[in-house]
C-alpha cells in the first residue's frame, strides 16, 4: 500500500505541517548522499583497501511490470470520473509515464463551469506549488553549468538578499532556501503578495520577518524558496521566466509551459480556477496572479508538457537521447535535505523534503518523490513518482483544494501495486483537507458583535494616515458616512470597508490566497489616554496581517 505523503501547498493554512529540520556535518544540507562514495585512502601495499571500496550496486528487481501498470491505467478513467462525480470539480487532466513512455494523457470535464469548452491533455492549468520541483530542475541546470553551486551563499549572486539575522544573510545557500531551512516562517511574505506587492518589494522586506533556527528548523516558505531559485537566475544573468524557458521548457518541447501569468492568460486552451458555491457546484470567481512567487508557485502547464518533464526526471536528466540536466545535480534535488515531519506514531515514517520535492521511502525502501500545489482561490495539483519503477503520474484540477489530485495519484499507484486501491483515498484526503480548513478559522468571530458592545467614537478619532515599515502606508477615511481603509502598493491599493464591532474595534473582509473571513482593525489611543477621551487614535493593529507581529500601523 502506498502511503500518501503530507504535502504542503501555497496557502498559509495548508502549510502547518512543520517539523524539526535535519542538517548534516557542521549543519550543512545533506548533499553528501548524492555524491559518489569513492575510496580516498590506500592500503599498506598502495592498493585501495577493500573495506574502502564502494559496495556494488544492488540489483533490485522491480515490483511492477507492464501488465500491472497497464491494468492500473485501464482503471484511471473510473478513478477520475469517480472523483468528479463525488465532488463536482469542473475539470481534471491526468498523465502517466512508465519506462519513458506516456501511457495515458487525458482531460475530463470543462475548463470553466457552465461553459461547453472541455479539458484535454493540452489544457493549461495553473500549477501552484508543483512549480517548485519544476524550479529545482531549472536550478539543477544552472548548477550543472557551473554558474552557481548548491552551497553558494545566495548573497554571492543576489546582492540584495537579506534576512533579519546578518549571519543567515551571509551564509544561507541556495540549498538552504530550496529545502525551507532558512528560518523564515511559513507564510513569510505571502500577505504582501495578497495585497498585490511585487516580487522586488516582497523580497526586500523579508529582512523584517522573524526567523526560526537556521538549518535546524523546517518552515515551508514560498518567498524563501523564491529567493533561492532567483539566485540561480541571477547567476545566469537572466530573468527567472526566461531562464526556465531557455534551459528546460524549450529543450523538452514544453510549448504550453511558462512562469509568466500573462502567458497563462493568453492561452486559448486554459482552465479557469474555481471555488465551491454549494451543493457540489463551482464558480470561476477569482484570478490568481502568482508572478511575485513565480519560481515557487507561478508556473502554468498542461499534462502533455508535464509528462515530458516527468520523463526527464525518471531518466536522470536525459530526454530524447540528449543530456538536458546534469544527472548528479538533478540527483541532489531527489534526496532528503530536511525533516519535514516527525512520525506521528511508532509505526509511521519520518517525512523529508529535498530540493523542491517531498521525499519518502515505502515498505520496500523504494524512493518516492512528490509534490502538491494548492491555490485556495481555485487550483489543486499533484505529481507523484516511483523512480525505481520508472513510473510517474501528474493530476491537475481547476478547483479549490480538497485532496482530489493527491487521491488520484495515490489511488493509481496503489492500484498498480496491489491490483486495486487498498484505501479510500478520496475519503482520506477529503478528511485531511477538511481538518486543515477547520484549523484555519479566525480566532475571533467578527460576524457576531458582543451583546454589550461599546459604541465607537466619532469618525475624526480614526481617520488619517498610518505608517508601517513592512506593509507601507494605510489610510482611514469616510465615505457615505462609513469608514474604510486603503492598503497596498501605490497605484494599486485595496479598499476595505470597516464595520463597527466593539468600541475601537472594527471588522473588515480579508482578501487573497490566505483569506479566512472577517478580520479585526483594532484602534488604540496614545499611551495614558483615558477611554472616551478626545484626540485621535495613535495606532491601528490589523490582526489578520499580524501573524508575526508586523501588523501595527502608527499614525504619521
Amino acid at each position: 500500500m502506498l502511503p500518501i505523503s503530507s504535502v504542503p501547498a501555497d496557502r498559509r493554512s495548508l502549510l502547518k505541517a512543520v517539523g524539526v529540520g535535519a542538517a548534516g556535518m557542521a549543519g550543512m544540507p545533506l548533499l553528501a548522499a548524492c555524491t559518489d562514495q569513492r575510496a580516498s585512502q590506500s592500503g599498506a601495499s598502495g592498493t585501495p583497501s577493500a573495506s574502502l571500496l564502494p559496495a556494488p550496486e544492488p540489483q533490485v528487481k522491480p515490483l511492477l511490470d507492464q501488465q500491472k501498470v497497464n491494468d492500473a491505467v485501464a482503471k484511471l478513467d473510473g478513478i477520475v470520473q469517480g472523483a468528479m462525480g463525488n465532488t463536482g470539480v469542473p475539470g481534471i487532466a491526468v498523465a502517466v509515464v512508465y519506462r519513458d513512455q506516456v501511457l495515458y494523457a487525458k482531460g475530463f470535464g470543462v475548463r470553466e463551469s457552465g461553459k461547453p469548452e472541455t479539458v484535454d491533455a493540452d489544457t493549461v492549468f495553473q500549477l501552484a506549488s508543483v512549480s517548485k520541483p519544476l524550479a529545482s530542475t531549472v536550478a539543477a541546470v544552472a548548477v550543472g553549468r557551473k554558474a552557481i553551486s548548491w552551497t553558494d551563499p545566495v548573497i554571492m549572486h543576489s546582492p540584495g538578499f537579506a534576512l533579519k539575522d546578518p549571519f543567515v544573510t551571509a551564509n544561507a545557500t541556495m540549498a538552504d532556501l530550496l529545502s525551507h531551512q532558512s528560518g523564515l516562517r511559513t507564510g513569510a511574505g505571502d500577505l504582501l503578495e495578497d495585497l498585490a506587492f511585487d516580487q522586488s518589494y516582497i523580497l526586500s522586506h523579508l529582512n523584517q520577518q522573524p526567523l526560526d533556527t537556521f538549518r535546524s528548523s523546517y518552515n515551508y516558505s514560498n518567498f524563501g524558496y523564491t529567493s533561492g531559485a532567483k539566485a540561480a537566475a541571477d547567476a545566469m544573468n537572466m530573468p527567472w521566466a526566461d531562464l526556465a524557458e531557455d534551459v528546460l521548457f524549450k529543450p523538452l518541447g514544453m510549448t504550453s509551459t511558462s512562469y509568466r501569468h500573462a502567458d497563462y492568460q493568453k492561452a486559448s486552451n486554459r482552465a479557469l480556477i474555481h471555488v465551491p458555491a454549494g451543493n457540489e457546484t463551482w464558480v470561476a470567481k477569482y484570478s490568481r496572479d502568482a508572478d511575485a512567487e513565480a519560481p515557487a508557485g507561478g508556473a502554468s502547464s498542461s499534462v502533455n508538457d508535464l509528462a515530458r518533464w516527468i520523463r526527464l526526471q525518471l531518466a536522470n536528466g536525459r530526454f530524447g537521447g540528449k543530456d538536458v540536466v546534469d544527472p548528479d545535480e538533478l540527483g541532489v534535488t531527489h534526496v532528503p535535505h530536511a525533516v519535514s515531519g516527525l512520525p506521528a506514531t511508532p509505526a509511521a515514517r519520518t517525512r523529508f523534503y529535498g530540493l523542491g520535492w517531498n521525499v519518502s521511502y515505502d515498505d520496500y525502501a523504494r524512493l518516492q518523490l512528490g509534490h502538491s500545489g494548492a491555490f485556495n482561490l481555485g487550483a489543486a495539483t499533484a505529481v507523484s513518482m516511483l523512480p525505481g519503477e520508472q513510473l510517474g503520474i501528474v493530476a491537475l484540477t481547476n478547483g479549490r483544494p480538497q485532496g482530489i489530485p493527491e487521491a488520484i495519484c495515490a489511488a493509481f499507484l496503489d492500484t498498480a501495486q496491489n491490483g486495486a486501491a487498498t484505501v479510500d483515498w478520496f475519503g482520506f484526503t477529503a478528511g485531511v483537507f477538511q481538518k486543515i480548513d477547520e484549523a484555519d478559522k479566525p480566532k475571533v468571530d467578527y460576524s457576531q458583535a458582543p451583546a454589550q458592545a461599546k459604541p465607537a467614537r466619532g469618525s475624526d478619532f480614526y481617520i488619517g494616515s498610518y505608517a508601517n515599515p513592512y506593509y507601507g502606508p494605510l489610510t482611514v477615511a469616510v465615505e457615505n458616512g462609513g469608514l474604510f481603509m486603503e492598503l497596498g502598493p501605490a497605484g494599486s491599493t485595496t479598499r476595505f470597508p470597516l464595520n463597527h464591532f466593539d468600541g475601537d474595534t472594527f471588522s473588515f473582509e480579508s482578501i487573497g490566497e490566505n483569506a479566512n473571513g472577517l478580520a479585526g482593525a483594532i484602534f488604540a489611543s496614545a499611551a495614558g489616554a483615558a477611554p472616551g477621551a478626545g484626540g485621535t487614535a495613535s495606532s491601528v493593529r490589523l490582526d489578520f496581517y499580524d501573524p508575526t507581529g508586523l501588523g501595527t500601523f502608527t499614525r504619521g
